[in-house]
């Protein structure tokens, strides 16, 4: 465990300070592509004809903006992501600083990632932030916190605002562990997964299914519930 940050409150407002301004001049450049369209073809027409092409280089432009803006936050997520590797540090800690940068880049990601999930654009954003995905899974989910830290099996379909959670925090400080979900697993429509666990192949957790930490679904199971209990085994009986 790594010890505590000396000067981690200056260090905090320095940081925090620095990158406010940074992220929206990020999307500002990512921004310049869509306003060369629009000055070339606002030059190059006029009336009812010009008006149309107006808003369609709004529209191309806005969808070029959300793409820059995934793949600027993604090299940025490639460059200082942390291993995938259970690790825990206090509060006051260059792991939480580290953390805080990752969690900074989602946020400027969001506006732009809700609209692009499920496509292998959303995909490609989560594989450079650091997540391992298998091939033909389904990514429906803008709010997979702590990419770095999860791991998706192959033909894993992961529902409409889910939630994979890499990290938390607790007395002793920050707490990052791996998130392991099996190939062919569902997880439900605003489910939660937390920090820790490990879904086998197969399984299912169900819709608005709250998984706590450290958790271990056995393949081929249906979880639901808040707190997450089984409640269909592989073998298709019911828990006694």
């Amino acid at each position: 465990m790594a010890g505590k940050l000396r000067g981690f409150g200056w260090i905090q407002a320095i940081l925090s300070a620095a990158l406010m301004p940074l992220g929206f001049i990020m999307w500002g450049l990512a921004a310049v592509p869509g306003i060369w369209l629009f000055r070339e073809v606002d030059s190059r027409t006029e009336g009812m004809v010009g008006l149309l092409a107006l808003g369609a280089a709004i529209g191309i432009g806005a969808l070029v903006w959300c793409l820059a803006v995934l793949l600027m936050m993604g090299f940025c997520g490639l460059l200082l992501r942390p291993s995938r590797e259970s690790q825990r540090a206090p509060t006051e800690s260059w792991l939480t600083i580290r953390w805080a940068f990752m969690a900074l880049f989602h946020r400027l990601a969001l506006p732009s990632l809700k609209w692009l999930v499920p496509s292998f654009v959303g995909n490609l954003y989560y594989q450079l932030m650091g997540c391992k995905i298998g091939r033909g899974a389904q990514i429906n989910t803008p709010a997979m916190v702590d990419a770095y830290m999860v791991e998706i099996g192959a033909r894993t379909i992961l529902g409409g605002d889910s939630v994979v959670n890499g990290h938390l925090f607790e007395k002793d400080g920050i707490h990052l562990a791996p998130v392991r979900i099996g190939s062919d697993v569902v997880i439900g429509t605003m489910a939660q997964i937390s920090p820790g666990c490990v879904i086998g192949d197969g399984a299912v957790i169900a819709a608005c299914a709250v998984l706590p930490k450290f958790t271990e679904v056995p393949a081929g199971e249906i979880w639901g519930g808040l707190p997450a209990k089984c409640i269909r085994k592989a073998d298709g009986s019911k828990p006694e």
